[in-house]
């Protein structure tokens, strides 16, 4: 019964957001294509619910000879790719608000597990050990609001998988409220990286 509350809410919520933040979308769109040649947005395959494929929506924030699909930590040197407006939009998370069109056509929830990219097969598989794999992906969600970029895979799956089993109104409520928390504070976000080496040993181990 929830599940169809939820979606309700994410496509009414989803909707009236875009009409109210529209103005920002053309300051954001326009500081973009000032900053670096190339599109406003920036379309990726990401996993979706029940793996299948979707089209995730997202402002960008690296030049437009970056290579496709591949994660920030996997780059080089990331910093090199990363545009000026970039690195405010991903600082504050303001990247992430054209997943808002994904909520709306209904690929997307506003709180549930990170969606995935395409080629994460090991974090897809460890999903499923949790059921994380057989709800919409979120906006943001509990894993995002407790490490994020720092978290190693088994530990952000584990935490999809507290999600699921606590899914309900206050618990998307403590999410929704709790990733502001986490965007004033910018915690959790490694550029090139998935958090120190010692730190994930001592996560891994827990």
């Amino acid at each position: 019964m929830y599940i169809i509350i939820k979606r309700m809410l994410d496509f009414l919520l989803s909707l009236i957001a875009l009409i109210l933040l529209s103005p920002l979308f053309l300051i954001l769109a326009l500081w973009i294509k000032l900053d670096s040649k190339g599109p406003v947005f920036f379309k990726q395959k990401r996993i979706g619910k029940d793996r299948t494929f979707f089209q995730i929506y997202k402002f960008r924030t690296m030049l437009a000879e970056t290579p496709d699909d591949m994660p920030t930590h996997l780059l080089e040197d990331p910093d090199t790719f990363i545009t000026k407006s970039g690195k405010f939009l991903r600082k504050t998370s303001l990247d992430e608000l054209p997943q808002l069109i994904n909520i709306l056509k209904g690929e997307m929830a506003v709180i549930g597990p990170r969606p995935a990219l395409w080629n994460q097969e090991d974090l897809a598989d460890e999903r499923d050990k949790y059921g994380a794999n057989d709800v919409l992906p979120g906006l943001t969600g509990w894993a995002q609001i407790n490490g994020r970029d720092e978290l190693p895979i088994n530990i952000k799956a584990k935490l999809d998988g507290e999600y699921i089993q606590n899914m309900g109104v206050w618990f998307d409520l403590r999410c929704f409220f709790g990733t502001f928390f986490s965007i004033l504070k910018s915690e959790g976000v490694v550029e090139g990286g998935t958090g120190t080496l010692e730190r994930n040993k001592n996560i891994t181990k827990q």
